[in-house]
């Protein structure tokens, strides 16, 4: 049985014994159920302490299994593949693990390091990448498409930004001017 089931079941049994046990005295019912919670906490801190405690590491157990698994599929949705792999469940169940499938260590040093006077468009770029960028470009380098909504924003949409402010000022002075036509005529 669950820890965390015992603990309760103990909890709602001394309630219930040290209310039987309050019946006989001419009290108000609520009075006695009132006497009988107390009781109940104050003895269930001292006789359950050992079901609390396992109950308290069950529920640690369970809070560090959603850490790691939160962890694991923000590393998938970054693009760490062997992540992604580990999380498959389904895949998981159908077939045994072989050795070949078993994600490889991390290397030291990236192919991409040893290699510095290999040259791509890419790296011709100006040398202020944004972490989305490099994200982005590790996602490129993986052979897989990139969809448009992860592509990065153009310059042009800088330039667009800045003429549609441009048109907003100028169109601010005739907003003005038709505001105060229209304060003369009433």
């Amino acid at each position: 049985m669950s820890p965390a089931v015992k603990y309760t079941l103990g909890r709602l049994g001394l309630f219930v014994l040290i209310f039987v046990l309050l019946l006989p005295l001419p009290l108000n019912i609520l009075i006695k159920a009132m006497v009988a919670l107390l009781l109940s906490a104050v003895l269930s801190y001292f006789l359950l302490a050992d079901w609390r405690n396992k109950m308290g590491e069950q529920l640690a157990d369970a809070a560090s299994r959603r850490t790691a698994e939160k962890q694991r599929l923000r590393a998938a949705l970054a693009g760490d593949e062997s992540a992604a792999a580990q999380g498959d469940r389904a895949a998981l169940a159908d077939r045994p693990v072989a050795e070949s499938d078993r994600p490889a260590e991390p290397a030291a040093v990236s192919d991409r390091d040893a290699e510095p006077a290999a040259m791509s468009d890419r790296d011709a770029e100006p040398a202020a990448v944004s972490d989305r960028d490099a994200e982005l470009a590790a996602v490129s380098d993986r052979s897989e498409p990139v969809a448009a909504s992860d592509r990065v924003a153009e310059p042009a949409a800088e330039t667009d930004r800045a003429a549609d402010l441009a048109a907003t000022e100028k169109a601010a002075p005739e907003a003005a001017k038709q505001a105060e036509t229209s304060k003369k005529r009433v």
